[in-house]
């Protein structure tokens, strides 16, 4: 696998990494473990097999430095108003002829993603010829979260397209007796934010202006709804856990120091 400056026209993760954030400043860098969280993420990018090659996108020096003192690649992006935006602007810099076939979108606060949630995204729209775009979902039995707008609800078709994503507990059940008919299945899908995009599709997509329903709901893939894209959906075990707070961060400095027979400062 190659995670530096030779590409092939495969498979690109491309992990967008800002250094400021409103919830936990700074926390791409946070080092508790020894390494900076966005290097986590890498790591474990790489480690999955699946990319054939990866690099973080980010406008902020502090970041590029330090992934680069690990090992990795890092491209520097003007400033974005979104992931999307960020990994837009590193293929488009690139030469055509070297451009890959898909690119991936990692959240870069997700140091424990799991590599059979990064090849199932990947298979969903290799698999999907008519799909410009694949995401993650998985089933959501949480009555709290159903009703929580941060958790983004996704309803499928049949054969896994994307019908539509809300804020809304969505599907509506009109008849509350009616949600015991779906035991033990769940109707409800929790949304997880892993992208996948066919590259033409990607640099059209970010050259589009915001639709109506994207600034409604606050969802960057109802743009892509709106444009008539057909996404994917792959259904996996569950989601990663992202790092949002300090006490996340705090949680996740422990399984690791767990996972290394360690004790956590």
């Amino acid at each position: 696998m190659r995670t530096d400056k030779g590409r092939s026209r495969g498979t690109l993760a491309v992990v967008p990494a800002r250094l400021e954030s409103t919830r936990l400043p700074r926390k791409m860098l946070l080092s508790l473990t020894g390494r900076p969280l966005v290097v986590h993420t890498v790591e474990a990018v790489v480690a999955s097999g699946v990319f054939d090659s990866v690099v973080v996108a980010t406008d902020s020096r502090e970041i590029a430095d330090a992934v680069r003192e690990a090992g990795y690649e890092a491209a520097m992006t003007g400033p974005a108003s979104s992931g999307t935006d960020r990994i837009a602007a590193v293929v488009r810099a690139m030469p055509p002829a070297e451009r890959p076939e898909i690119v991936v979108n990692v959240q870069g606060d997700e140091p424990e993603i799991e590599p059979s949630a990064l090849a199932a995204v990947v298979d969903a729209i290799a698999s999907t010829p008519a799909a410009e775009m694949a995401t993650l979902s998985t089933p959501l039995t949480d009555a709290a979260a159903v009703e929580d707008p941060a958790c983004v609800k996704v309803v499928t078709a049949a054969d896994g397209r994307a019908l539509y994503f809300s804020r809304a507990p969505i599907p509506f059940v009109r008849d509350a007796a009616a949600r015991t008919d779906f035991a033990p299945a769940t109707p409800w899908a929790l949304h997880i934010g892993t992208y996948a995009y066919r590259t033409e599709f990607l640099l059209r997509f970010a050259e589009m202006p915001p639709s109506r329903l994207e600034r409604l709901e606050g969802l960057e893939q109802l743009r892509a709804l709106e444009a008539g894209a057909t996404i994917a959906v792959a259904s996996v075990g569950h989601a990663a856990v992202g790092i949002d707070t300090a006490e996340d961060y705090a949680r996740f400095v422990a399984r690791h120091a767990e996972a290394r027979g360690v004790r956590a400062a």
